[in-house]
């Protein structure tokens, strides 16, 4: 695969305060799994908010390559599903690229191998390094003919027209994008098929299994469908995502002074770790206009300028704001005392290894860490100025940007074209409520 001759740099200069009225845009996970139920269902569905993300609209042109109608998404994020039933998917006449996305891979792999159809998937560089065994050994358990790479990694090839038959089936970790694909090629098997986590996850898969019309049953940390019903065509009205909000609720929070709205923001349960991890750190955050937004819990957050203290970790909220930890980075290193997280090694196999990445970017920037294999010792300090390398993740790009609220100097950030992947309007947000943040486009 051809490198790009050139890429995108962050330059993020000290700013503030940081204050204004945002809303964020829509989740990615639930964007992901809209598409992949809508077209899976009997009738037309109309997703509302869609994140327009590289990584989501892979998943939709994953499904449009299969032969489902898809509109959209137009200038107000809304997206119109010609559903084709369980068993209407066509062969797609080439490999499925799904460029970045390890959320499209691991469940597309649940629905693909339950198709009469032969299939393959590809990625960039960053996804063909992150491990796909965890997705191929119980899809194997149920008698999917699908193989990986030599060392585990994608392409993903499967050989489709397998009878498949339900597993019960204990999570080895604690990952949401397993526990979804094996629940998807559960509902192609013959008889129940149950998972067990070994912590709790986000369950955007369950509630919209229920949207759909599907029968799900959930019991403590147990999940159990039946293969052979269908799905209904409904509509789905996506909330903002707790991810990318994270990037603006850590901005708000280590700024010197000032007061940020952020409008749409999901409030799922199994998404709010990053809420509990920075109370403890004395965050000063206000939760007001609680709703649902269809069946996820949505609120506006009121974020204020807040003097941040060290913490540990609890273990409970690790899996709770896997995604979120780049900015709990940035947080530690602008609080008093030390932050530690452990039982975190699942941060190895992101789109990068995220405890090294934040590690060596912060130490270039003057904040002394102590790695672990599970974990980091982040001591609070003054940020400096200086080059850190995003690795090409987008939530490390991010970090380091928010990071220069508080830093001497200007940040340099290398590779951040990923940005795009989960938070297209990212610069142009933060600059709005006081980050200087400009682009730079770098030939190589």
């Amino acid at each position: 695969m051809n490198q790009p001759s050139s890429s995108l740099m962050f330059h993020a200069k000290p700013a503030g305060p940081v204050s204004g009225d945002i809303r964020i845009p829509g989740d990615k996970s639930i964007s992901h799994r809209s598409i992949m139920f809508a077209s899976l269902a009997e009738g037309t569905s109309h997703i509302y908010g869609f994140l327009p993300g590289q990584d989501c609209l892979a998943t939709m042109n994953a499904f449009k390559a299969m032969g489902v109608n898809i509109e959209g998404p137009d200038e107000q994020n809304n997206v119109v599903v010609h559903g084709v039933g369980m068993h209407g998917l066509k062969a797609p006449e080439q490999a499925i690229d799904v460029g970045n996305s390890g959320t499209s891979i691991r469940l597309l792999s649940g629905i693909l191998a339950g198709q009469a159809f032969a299939s393959e998937m590809i990625g960039d560089a960053s996804l063909n390094k992150r491990p796909m065994m965890r997705v191929v050994t119980p899809l194997q358990q149920m008698g999917a003919s699908i193989r990986a790479a030599d060392d585990g990694t994608p392409p993903l090839n499967i050989a489709g027209g397998d009878s498949m038959n339900a597993i019960h089936y204990p999570l080895p970790m604690a990952s949401a994008q397993v526990k979804s694909c094996v629940l998807l090629a559960g509902m192609y098997a013959q008889g129940t098929t149950v998972v067990t986590e070994p912590g709790i996850t986000r369950d955007h898969t369950e509630r919209m299994l229920k949207a759909f019309g599907y029968p799900v049953s959930v019991d403590g940390n147990q999940v159990s469908l039946t293969g052979g019903s269908k799905l209904k065509a409904c509509d789905i009205t996506v909330p903002g995502d707790i991810s990318s909000a994270t990037f603006f609720i850590i901005a708000g929070l280590i700024a010197r002074q000032g007061t940020l709205t952020l409008r749409n923001v999901g409030m799922n349960p199994t998404r709010i770790g990053v809420l509990n991890i920075v109370a403890k750190m004395g965050a000063d955050i206000e939760i007001i206009n609680e709703r649902k937004a269809g069946d996820e819990p949505v609120a506006d957050l009121i974020v204020h300028a807040s003097e941040l203290h060290g913490c540990d970790i609890d273990d409970a909220d690790v899996p709770l704001a896997i995604d979120e930890f780049p900015a709990i980075f940035i947080a530690a290193a602008c609080a008093k005392g030390v932050t530690r997280l452990r039982n975190a090694e699942e941060l190895r196999v992101k789109e990068s290894d995220r405890i090294q990445a934040m590690a060596d970017g912060l130490e270039i920037l003057g904040i002394d860490c102590q790695v672990y294999a599970d974990g980091i010792d982040i001591v609070g300090g003054q940020l400096t100025t200086g080059t850190v390398d995003s690795q090409h993740d987008h939530r490390i790009a991010m970090a380091f940007a928010i990071g220069s609220l508080r830093s001497s100097g200007t940040i340099h950030i290398l590779d951040c074209d990923n940005v795009a992947t989960s938070f297209p309007v990212f610069v142009e947000l933060a600059n709005e409520v006081g980050l200087n943040i400009t682009q730079e486009i770098v030939n190589e």
